[in-house]
């Protein structure tokens, strides 16, 4: 039997925070070990929806929505990291940050695959990785796959709800857009259908965390760059500006002044 350093491979663990300051700087084992520990995050996010998709396809609604509360509080513990995070000043992140070069967390494939998976698409995002390379490979991959919003809308269908079809059969490559005929659906699903009513107010919590993430994220990048650019060719804090308030789900948001 393995033993507990064996079986978590610490001592392979602990040799990957590698600072590249002179001396090191203090902070750098800090702002590399969170990110690490965000890709951890990332990668159990991604294994959770792929779970979840799983569960949609099969009607499980029940295990469905329990996995959902999982992925919710992995969100709510991202978001709460940034408060470490910003234990930092801008002068402490300064003091290393030129040692990042193109390295950035605007790079993170993992997160892209998050996006992607959500339904958050754009072909746009594959160029910044070389072709032919493992990151290219899982993007192009989720790129083409059904995203959470169409198992979700499958599996609607299969309870009985009249989906419109032109919302099953949308362009999986492209990101979800507002869709006027599916709102009256999703209004009959509240109304009538209070399992599949919980369901939707599961994925708008995770919209909802999704944003909470993005928003503190930019607040943390503002308070310790301001307006610099961002490692790795991003506009930093503009970029991440243009981000916030674009739910993930909007017809969800759309029919709160409906139901």
């Amino acid at each position: 039997m393995p033993t507990y350093s064996e079986y978590l491979k610490v001592h392979e663990l602990l040799a990957l925070q590698c600072p590249l300051s002179e001396g090191p700087e203090h902070d750098e084992m800090l702002f590399i070990v969170i990110h690490q520990v965000y890709e951890l995050w990332f990668k159990e996010i991604l294994h959770e929806l792929d779970r979840l998709n799983e569960l949609l396809a099969r009607d499980e609604g029940a295990r469905a929505r329990h996995t959902l509360k999982r992925i919710l509080t992995i969100l709510k513990v991202m978001v709460a990291q940034l408060d470490i995070l910003e234990t930092m000043t801008p002068l402490e992140f300064l003091s290393f940050r030129d040692r990042l070069e193109s390295g950035s967390g605007f790079q993170s494939f993992q997160f892209r695959e998050v996006e992607f998976t959500l339904g958050w698409k754009d072909a746009r995002a594959l160029e910044r990785y070389p072709a032919g390379g493992e990151a290219r490979r899982r993007l192009e991959q989720r790129l083409r796959s059904p995203s959470l919003w169409d198992f979700f809308l499958r599996h609607l269908a299969s309870a009985g709800v009249p989906v419109p079809r032109a919302d099953l059969e949308r362009d999986l490559t492209s990101r979800v857009e507002p869709s006027p005929a599916l709102r009256d659906v999703l209004v009959d699903v509240y109304r009538n259908h209070p399992s599949l009513a919980e369901l939707c107010e599961r994925l708008v919590d995770l919209d909802e965390g999704i944003m909470e993430w993005r928003y503190r994220h930019v607040k943390m990048v503002q308070r310790t760059i301001g307006t610099r650019r961002g490692t790795g060719g991003s506009t930093g804090a503009e970029y991440l500006m243009r981000t916030l308030n674009q739910p993930l789900f909007p017809d969800l948001w759309a029919i709160r002044t409906e139901l």
